[in-house]
């Protein structure tokens, strides 16, 4: 196994990634920054940032998720009506089948996809969505699984940042 370069975020030998985030003491973000060390696998690399939506209740992308839009449509899921194209959308899992797979997918192609999705465990058909989308497009959302510990850390975060296998949260935007 080769060393980590400088700066490179560890990777585990589980094939899971650290990544630590870092907040600002108080709102103006001086002060000693407060770290956090989270653990999760990178399903589909890339880099995004963006609000959260996050939830505790896996989303139907088929008929609950607007593709042309990006506005969640289940009108029985606590993020009914919000927008998440551009944002960091995450779920503890999808609910529903393969048809995920194609609306995803039609949303990386009108642009409408979030930047990032975080799951709780690793979600088939948000993976094949993004190597998909990458193929045909040129483009897919960025993929992490995290442990249940971690999904819960994340409902605090209003604005999340994955770059370079780094995960950096801030309280306040």
């Amino acid at each position: 196994m080769s060393a980590a370069g400088a700066g490179s975020p560890p990777v585990l030998p589980s094939g899971e990634s650290a990544f630590s985030g870092g907040a600002g003491a108080g709102s103006s973000g001086i002060g000693r920054a407060e770290t956090k060390v989270f653990r999760g696998r990178v399903v589909i690399a890339g880099n995004a940032a963006g609000e959260v939506l996050h939830a505790d209740e896996p989303l139907s992308f088929w008929g609950g998720y607007d593709a042309a839009s990006g506005r969640i449509t289940d009108t029985h899921h606590p993020l009914a009506g919000q927008n998440a194209a551009g944002g960091v959308l995450i779920l503890p899992a999808t609910r529903g089948s393969s048809t995920t797979t194609a609306v995803l997918l039609e949303a990386i192609r009108c642009g409408t996809a979030p930047a990032a999705l975080i799951t709780r465990g690793v979600d088939a058909f948000l993976a094949l969505a993004g190597v998909v989308g990458e193929e045909m497009y040129g483009r897919s959302p960025a993929l992490v699984a995290v442990d249940n510990d971690v999904f819960r850390a994340l409902a605090d975060w209003r604005h999340l940042e994955l770059a370079g296998g780094r995960l950096i949260p801030a309280r306040e935007v």
